[in-house]
C-alpha cells in the first residue's frame, strides 16, 4: 500500500522556487515564446505530437515553463487539452491535398513532380558550427538576407503531388484495404479506452501521439532482425494539410485552417504460404509537426503488427501501443520517487525474519 504524507507544502512551494530560479539565475535575457516557437521548431513539434494538440504558442510555452524538457511538456500539453471543450471532429482528408515542403522517396529515383528536399540537415555531417557562438541580431538578419539571396530562381511548388505508392497499386503489386464494409468503427483513443485487439484506426491514433524514443527502439528492434519489417520508404511527405468541418448552420464543409504534418509509407515484402500472387505490404506513419523519425517508426510498427501470429514484441499490438505511450510511462517511472514507506518497510521486516529464521 502507499502512504498519504502529511505538510511539507512550505518544502514543495519552495523546491518549485528553485526550480524557477534555476531557469532565471544567469545573466542572459529571458527566452522569448517566438524564439522557441521559429527556432527550436522541432522540439516544438515534437511536444505537439506527443501532446496530441497542435499548437505551436502552447507547445513553446510548456518547453519554456519545463526548462526544455520535452516529455514533461507534452505531458503538460495534453493536461491542458483536457481541460478544453470538444466542438466537433475535423472531416478525413486525402492527404494527397498536402500543402508539400519536402518529399522524398527511396523507393524509386525518379518519382513523378520529383523529389523535394525541402529543409533538412541529412545530407551534412554531423558537426558542430561554432558560427553560431557568436551570434547576434545583426549578424542573425545577414544570414537570413545571404540565405534568400542565394536561393535559384524556380518555379514554385505544385498544390498536389501524385502519390508514389499509386504506381505499385496500378501495376497490382501492393496489398490492397479491406472494403468500408469491412472496416470496424471509428473509435476515439481520448474518450474510449483502447481494447485488444485494437482496430487500426485506433492503433495509428495511439501511435500519432507515442513517444519517439519509444516508437524508435521497437522499431529499430523489427528492423534489425527481431522482426520481418525491412522497409522501403515509399514516399516521406513534410507539409501543411488542410482541416475541413461540418459548418453546423449549412452542413457543408468548412475550411478552417492547416496543420503541418509528417507523414510516411513504407513497403515492406510478404512472406506467407498463400496461393495468392505475391504483393508488398504497406506500412503508414502520420503525426503532427515535422518528426521523421516518428514517422517512419509508427510506419514500421503499423506494418509489424499487422502479423497474425506476433513472435516478437515490437509485433504484439497490445505490448506496442502501451509501452510507447510516453506520458504513462513517464509517469509510472516517476511515480516511484513519491514516498513508499508503508511497502518498503514490509519488505524491509520480511526479510530481516527471513534472515533471522536462517540464522536459528
Amino acid at each position: 500500500m502507499y502512504v498519504a504524507v502529511k505538510g511539507g507544502r512550505e518544502a514543495i512551494e519552495n523546491a518549485a522556487q528553485a526550480f524557477r530560479h534555476q531557469q532565471v539565475r544567469g545573466d542572459s535575457d529571458p527566452v522569448a515564446l517566438e524564439q522557441i516557437r521559429e527556432q527550436l521548431v522541432l522540439a516544438v513539434d515534437k511536444v505537439m505530437g506527443e501532446g496530441g494538440i497542435y499548437d505551436p504558442d502552447y507547445a513553446a510555452l510548456a518547453l519554456k515553463q519545463t526548462a526544455g524538457d520535452v516529455l514533461e511538456a507534452s505531458f503538460m500539453l495534453r493536461a491542458f487539452c483536457t481541460t478544453q471543450p470538444r466542438f466537433g471532429y475535423s472531416l478525413p482528408r486525402d492527404t494527397s491535398d498536402m500543402r508539400v515542403v519536402r518529399r522524398i522517396s527511396a523507393a524509386f529515383k525518379d518519382i513523378p513532380g520529383g523529389q523535394v528536399l525541402g529543409p533538412t540537415s541529412d545530407y551534412l555531417l554531423r558537426l558542430l558550427n561554432f558560427e553560431l557562438v557568436e551570434e547576434n541580431d545583426p549578424g542573425y538578419r545577414n544570414t537570413l538576407t545571404g540565405l534568400l539571396s542565394a536561393l535559384p530562381d524556380a518555379d514554385p511548388l505544385p498544390d498536389q503531388f501524385p502519390k508514389v505508392v499509386d504506381l505499385l497499386r496500378r501495376e497490382g503489386l501492393l496489398e490492397t484495404p479491406g472494403s468500408d464494409e469491412e472496416a470496424p468503427p471509428l473509435i476515439d483513443i481520448t474518450r474510449e479506452s483502447l481494447r485488444f485487439p485494437a482496430p487500426r484506426s485506433a492503433a495509428l491514433q495511439s501511435m500519432a501521439r507515442a513517444e519517439t524514443g519509444g516508437l524508435l527502439a521497437l522499431a529499430y528492434s523489427n528492423m534489425r532482425g527481431y522482426g520481418m519489417v525491412h522497409p522501403t520508404v515509399g514516399e516521406l511527405r513534410v507539409g501543411y494539410l488542410p482541416v475541413y468541418v461540418t459548418n453546423p448552420y449549412t452542413d457543408e464543409p468548412e475550411r478552417v485552417g492547416d496543420v503541418k504534418v509528417t507523414e510516411c509509407e513504407i513497403i515492406s515484402e510478404t512472406r506467407d504460404d498463400s496461393d495468392e500472387l505475391p504483393r508488398f505490404s504497406l506500412g503508414y506513419g502520420l503525426c503532427l509537426g515535422h518528426n521523421e523519425t516518428k514517422a517512419i517508426s509508427m510506419a514500421v510498427l503499423d506494418r509489424a503488427t499487422q502479423a497474425e501470429e506476433p513472435r516478437v514484441p515490437s509485433e504484439d499490438q497490445e505490448f506496442v501501443l502501451l509501452h510507447t505511450e510516453g506520458i504513462e510511462s513517464m509517469g509510472f517511472c516517476n511515480h516511484f520517487k513519491l514516498p513508499h514507506y508503508v511497502t518498503f518497510q514490509s519488505a524491509l521486516d520480511r526479510l530481516r525474519t527471513s534472515r533471522e529464521n536462517l540464522q536459528s
